[in-house]
């Protein structure tokens, strides 16, 4: 390849992959000045951040006029975040989108809904395709009265953000309840309401809950196996050691925060909050397209669902407890040698603790996948890695000719 090629890919590769899924919903609005008051309480409330750490969102924006009678209602900052973060959808929407839903209407988690202080399902909008060609917005739980209208497209990157113009704010009494100054997050609350209760008591019975709590300012990311799975995984816990039960729901925990999309592109071994010197206490994160999974060698665990996403704390529902391989390893490490059998082909090996006689060891429960949460986050389409190689192999084919 002559030099000349060489350097202009050297100059081109950073700015396709710097570029390719990167967006600024402050910079973006900027240009409109007829948000400008929504875009400044997009600030002041810190949803500007939040829409711009996910890969994938839709903002149903309110120009001035709207954001004028929404403002009279007097609300607290705080519970204007709620009432604004009804109006950010965990999906992609284009226009096109918006005019081909299936069935003519859907149901749309928000981040209303991600903070976990939405009620019941509150937190989802319906959006339903209308005669002469409108689509309208409401809040679920708002007698499927549809509030407003969509008004126009203000700015569309395919498959990472979407900006869209309704007529006025959504209607929810949910989100306009009055919500007091955010106290210091409680983790084994959050659990306990969002199907992880079962998960939340064994951190406080065992003294693990002081240890989490301490690593939430500086960002953690929690793996909650939801109640079906812990009840099913009891026998087997009870056996441990109380040490070792800490160590157990440790393992549970990463000192990072690390949103969906983090977990995606740092596909690699993770240390957890067990993690001490030679004690490695890590496992495998990885990921087929939207499905990421968590691997320790003895289980693998999958990501059913978000409970909880506001940083400095996400919290992640997963299907399976997550098994060390300092505590726990496959049967068939842990008999004592006897006279060889045939092996039987199976698709999951049974566990027993690494301390335990396995006359003594109860057997491994495999609780169905949970598949009550959808993950939140709505990430769908191209991702910002394959746009880049197409643009890339575009430049290249353009070059060469």
């Amino acid at each position: 390849m002559p030099p000349a090629t060489t350097a202009f890919f050297l100059f081109l590769l950073p700015l396709l992959f710097s570029t390719s899924n990167a967006h600024n919903i402050t910079r973006i609005l900027a240009k409109h000045p007829e948000f400008s008051t929504f875009n400044h309480y997009l600030t002041v409330t810190h949803l500007a951040g939040e829409i711009n750490r996910r890969e994938t969102i839709t903002v149903l924006a309110l120009n001035n006029a709207a954001m004028s009678s929404l403002l009279s209602k007097q609300l607290s900052l705080y519970t204007l975040k709620n009432v604004l973060s009804l109006h950010v959808l965990v999906d992609y929407f284009g226009s096109k989108k918006l005019h081909q839903i299936t069935d003519g209407t859907a149901l749309i988690s928000t981040m209303f809904q991600a903070t976990g202080v939405a009620p019941g399902s509150s937190g989802y909008i319906n959006v339903t395709d209308l005669k002469g060609g409108k689509v309208g917005f409401g809040a679920e739980n708002n007698d499927g009265k549809l509030d407003a209208v969509y008004v126009k497209s203000v700015a569309e990157i395919p498959y990472n953000i979407s900006v869209l113009q309704i007529s006025q704010a959504l209607n929810s009494a949910e989100a306009e309840a009055p919500a007091g100054e955010p106290s210091q997050l409680n983790l084994t609350a959050i659990l306990s309401k969002q199907g992880c209760k079962a998960f939340a008591d064994l951190l406080i019975s065992s003294g693990a809950d002081a240890t989490f709590n301490q690593n939430i300012d500086g960002g953690l990311t929690v793996f909650c196996p939801t109640d079906p799975v812990i009840q099913g995984f009891m026998p087997k816990y009870k056996n441990l050691t109380a040490s070792k039960k800490v160590s157990l729901l440790l393992y549970h925990g990463i000192p990072v925060y690390q949103s969906m999309q983090m977990l995606k592109s740092n596909n690699g071994i993770m240390n957890t909050l067990a993690t001490d010197g030679a004690k490695k206490y890590d496992f495998t994160i990885q990921n087929d397209g939207e499905v990421v999974t968590l691997e320790t060698k003895v289980v693998t665990a999958k990501i059913t669902g978000t409970l909880k996403d506001e940083e400095p704390l996400i919290v992640y529902k997963i299907n399976k407890v997550l098994l060390p391989t300092e505590l726990f390893k496959p049967v068939e490490e842990a008999a004592p040698a006897e006279s060889p059998k045939p092996a039987k082909s199976k698709s999951k090996h049974k566990v027993v603790a690494a301390d335990a006689p396995e006359s003594d060891a109860p057997a491994e429960s495999d609780p169905a996948d949970d598949q009550t949460a959808d993950n939140e986050n709505g990430v769908a389409g191209l991702d910002g890695g394959r746009l880049a190689m197409v643009l890339l192999s575009l430049c290249i084919g353009a070059v060469l000719m």
